[in-house]
């Protein structure tokens, strides 16, 4: 058994509720490098998302990440918000409309979302921003799922190398984005997009450990 539309709604749940308590420390973050607003708008767009979610209850997980990705692109501003709304759009298309997703759909949505920031954004491993955070995590999960771990380890093996990677940009100087402009004073900071990119894939591997209709939605 796999993942389904009840994993991907707890998932966008516990992602709203990871911007709003970490709201402050992406604000502190994002000031030292950036224009202050990453934690103010990243949990703007989740609430959004989860009055979505409650409007229009989605029948499939691709669903529910297509629905993130339309209030995020609305109501994000900044670069985040086309950036993480692309992400979440292109998972959803790479999931379709699986009703279980299994740990190969799940690594390969994942790929799908980073994918769909790189097109975006242009950024490249080392440039100092959530591509630093999201490349790792498409790369474990992706040797996790072909090892043929089930779907809560993929996840888990996701957002351990994600939190790695957002500690790995504290002395990255930047090559993209606004911190760029700040060039070596850059460095000893962390990227904020790489930092609220290790909380969303938290609390990926969270929703699908944690009890839904009294089972593990990762077990299997």
């Amino acid at each position: 058994m796999g993942l389904d539309v009840k994993w991907a709604q707890e998932w966008l749940r516990l992602s709203a509720k990871a911007m709003a308590e970490h709201r402050v420390e992406l604000i502190e973050l994002d000031r030292a490098i950036g224009d202050s607003d990453h934690g103010e708008n990243m949990d703007r767009g989740f609430q959004a998302v989860l009055q979505k979610l409650d409007e229009s209850p989605p029948e499939t997980a691709g669903a529910a990440l297509k629905a993130a990705a339309m209030a995020l692109m609305s109501k994000v501003g900044g670069a985040a918000g086309p950036l993480y709304g692309t992400a979440y759009l292109r998972a959803a298309t790479s999931l379709g409309e699986a009703t279980d997703v299994d740990p190969d759909a799940l690594a390969a949505a994942l790929i799908a979302a980073r994918d769909g920031i790189v097109a975006r954004g242009k950024a490249e491993v080392g440039d100092k921003t959530m591509i630093d955070a999201w490349t790792p995590a498409v790369e474990a999960a992706s040797k996790a799922a072909a090892s043929g771990l089930a779907a809560l380890a993929v996840l888990e093996a996701a957002a351990d190398a994600a939190e790695a990677g957002a500690r790995a940009t504290d002395p990255l100087v930047a090559r993209k984005g606004r911190a760029s402009y700040l060039g070596d004073r850059s460095a000893g900071h962390r990227d904020p997009g790489a930092a609220s990119t290790a909380l969303l894939l938290r609390a990926a591997a969270e929703a699908a450990a944690g009890p839904v209709d009294g089972a593990g939605a990762g077990d299997g």
